[in-house]
């Protein structure tokens, strides 16, 4: 029976083959891609990509349903938000200028099963995304003209009573879809100049809005008689910013498409800097005027700005609303589509996905075959089926994602870089310098007692502190965490900060409600799982990190991103159950797919150290004889000496 059962270095190797991070080459900004993008066209993509149909309709719901006026202050807290997830891929897009966004980032710190997971859900997020905002740029455009497109379509083809297929076929919608994909094939400076097109009629539009609506301003609005600033108190406004959040998430096409801009070290961080700051601009100064227009209580949730016009006596201004959103609506999409397959083309690149989605067009210089494919995809779903149900996938995916962006930038900190070394010639032995760099994951050919000494003392010598490493200054009350790898420690605490971090949402948000927990455990396991947060973070902090790099580093950490994290798990917990259902079952479809392709065709599994180079270790036994022990290095990071004894062949001197 016991035959049967895995040896416990065969479980050890694969939980290393599952956890191996990407090595990075020397010259990160090789590519097969056209770096055309300057600065303006990736900001530009990135408020294409947040200020969507969200600044038409949004700002209406949350201020008539959830928060009234005070949608201000929600979306001031949910901009402060996302912006602690945003400097996180600043950080990123400019160290690893790389397509992929956060599953690359994922990739290069975390590791390999890890980075596939984020990958797979990006993926299903922007799809179902890009279907959603076709429908509803179907939908917009069909109520200007009386809903006669979709009166034609039921008349005609029929509708459907099929559950999560939709009730009539959107033609309009997958036709939408299909003209995006044709244009976005075209390359990257053609996406983008479509993208200026668009983002310039809505910047204008929006302009007219604020101008227009300051104008028509009137102070009563917000007075007591109408219901006043905050009607709802302060958990309407908590209640506003977990909503007015998701309106944020599009700046991630910035650090996907990093790969594609002319300097990425500069031009991602300012990208995300100024689209998310003009974003959140236009988000409060629209719900200034949106709730001064016109008391809050009387907005319509589904054309709030177009019927403000039309009550104060400006009913040819509903036109230019309608305008501007089906733009704003274009460039959510153009996003969506150039987004998606780069993310795409990064795992299949890496040999997790199917190696036909890593071709690149020789004149267009983009990856054809996934933006074909997956556009094709999304204006299927746009065709037949039921997104309503599915539209809560975009929060958890999203939410997700930030949480291992922001644990990756606290890793990656900690930890020294890996890159990729050269490779020996062939027939010939590794050069010296390649031993000195551990790095490198090259071993000794022959290691002697002697040597082994004289390292010792060149580390114990070395006054400067690698990154990973404990601070000299609690090294006298921390000293048993000297003796763990650099990083090490910090990996663990970065484990425990979340698992705290998971507990302690959880009794705030089922403490009350669905655990019925009595006030003195509650407030003991609220104290109890702050204390664990609050030390994983002390211990993080007691160690050296990176420093002196030449790209942009977020401030203040580990702190910013532990408090990135929290917030995301928060949200991510306020998510209905059936949506965690659907996205466990996703992730078992995503790990099929994994185990099934993916860890076999990792192009990392052709990195890994070969088991035909051998070490010598040297034993001096009472008699005085001295005994060489050859074996063969096993293709794992574990000390030789846990290797099984055999394996060696041994022989006297």
């Amino acid at each position: 029976m016991a035959r049967w059962l895995p040896r416990s270095t065969d479980l050890t190797r694969f939980c290393q083959k599952l956890n191996r991070v990407k090595t990075l080459e020397d010259d990160m900004m090789e590519t097969s891609f056209n770096r055309c993008l300057s600065t303006i066209d990736l900001t530009l993509l990135g408020i294409g990509g947040m200020v969507g149909s969200g600044l038409y309709v949004l700002t209406g719901t949350v201020a008539k349903e959830i928060a009234g006026p005070a949608v201000i202050v929600s979306f001031i807290i949910a901009g402060f938000a996302s912006l602690l997830a945003a400097l996180c891929y600043a950080e990123f897009g400019a160290r690893v200028p790389k397509t992929g966004s956060a599953y690359m980032f994922t990739y290069v710190s975390v590791g390999e099963i890890w980075a596939f997971l984020i990958g797979w859900n990006v993926l299903l997020e922007y799809m179902i995304g890009g279907a959603a905002v076709a429908r509803a740029w179907s939908g917009y455009l069909d109520s200007i003209f009386n809903h006669k497109i979709k009166n034609f379509t039921e008349t005609h083809v029929g509708t459907w009573q099929v559950p999560f297929l939709a009730h009539y076929p959107d033609f309009l919608a997958a036709a939408i879809l299909l003209v995006a994909t044709a244009f976005i094939s075209f390359g990257a400076k053609v996406s983008s100049w479509l993208n200026h097109v668009f983002s310039a009629i809505s910047m204008g539009v929006i302009l007219f809005i604020l101008i227009m609506g300051f104008v028509l301003a009137q102070p009563k609005n917000w007075s007591a008689q109408e219901g006043g600033f905050a009607p709802y108190g302060l958990s309407g406004i908590m209640a506003g910013t977990a909503t007015c959040f998701y309106a944020f998430v599009g700046f991630d096409v910035i650090a996907a498409s990093s790969e594609e801009a002319r300097n990425p070290q500069r031009a991602v961080p300012r990208a995300i800097a100024f689209s998310l700051g003009l974003a959140t601009g236009a988000y409060i100064l629209v719900s200034v005027v949106l709730t001064l227009m016109v008391p809050w209580h009387t907005l319509d949730p589904d054309s709030a700005l177009a019927d403000a016009f039309y009550r104060r006596g400006y009913a040819w201004a509903g036109f230019l609303v309608a305008a501007g959103s089906i733009c704003a609506m274009n460039t959510v999409l153009l996003s969506n589509l150039f987004s998606l397959p780069r993310i795409v083309y990064a795992m299949a690149e890496d040999g997790l996905f199917f190696q036909v989605f890593s071709r690149v067009h020789p004149r267009t210089q983009v990856p054809v075959v996934g933006i074909v494919v997956f556009g094709l995809l999304m204006a299927l779903l746009a065709l037949v089926f039921d997104l309503e149900a599915l539209v809560q996938f975009l929060s958890i995916g999203t939410l997700l994602a930030y949480t291992f962006v922001a644990a990756s930038i606290i890793v990656l900190r900690f930890q020294q870089q890996k890159v990729d070394a050269p490779a020996p010639a062939a027939g010939g032995r590794p050069s010296p310098q390649s031993h000195e760099v551990p790095s490198t994951g090259e071993l000794k050919e022959y290691e002697s007692f002697s040597d082994k000494l004289q390292l010792v003392d060149r580390d114990k010598s070395k006054e400067h502190r690698e990154p990973g490493q404990l601070k000299a200054a609690f090294e006298p009350y921390l000293e048993f965490l000297s003796d763990f790898y650099p990083g090490e420690v910090v990996t663990v605490a970065v484990v425990t900060l979340m698992v705290s971090a998971i507990c302690l949402c959880s009794i705030l948000v089922f403490g009350n409600t669905h655990l019925h927990l009595p006030t003195w455990s509650y407030s003991l396991l609220l104290v109890l799982f702050s204390l664990g947060f609050l030390l994983s973070l002390l211990l993080i902090w007691a160690h050296e990190q990176q420093h002196g790099t030449q790209t942009f580093q977020i401030p203040l950490v580990p702190l910013s991103p532990a408090l990135s994290i929290v917030l995301n798990i928060y949200l991510m917990l306020k998510l209905s159950y059936m949506t965690w259902l659907r996205f466990a079952v996703w992730l078992l479809l995503g790990l099929l797919v994994y185990f099934g392709y993916g860890i076999w065709h990792s192009k990392e599994n052709l990195r890994e150290p070969r088991p035909q180079r051998v070490s010598a270790r040297y034993v001096v036994f009472p008699s005085g004889s001295l005994e060489e022990r050859v074996q063969a290095v096993q293709p794992s990071s574990q000390p030789a000496a846990g290797l099984p004894d055999t394996d060696t062949d041994d022989c006297k001197r």
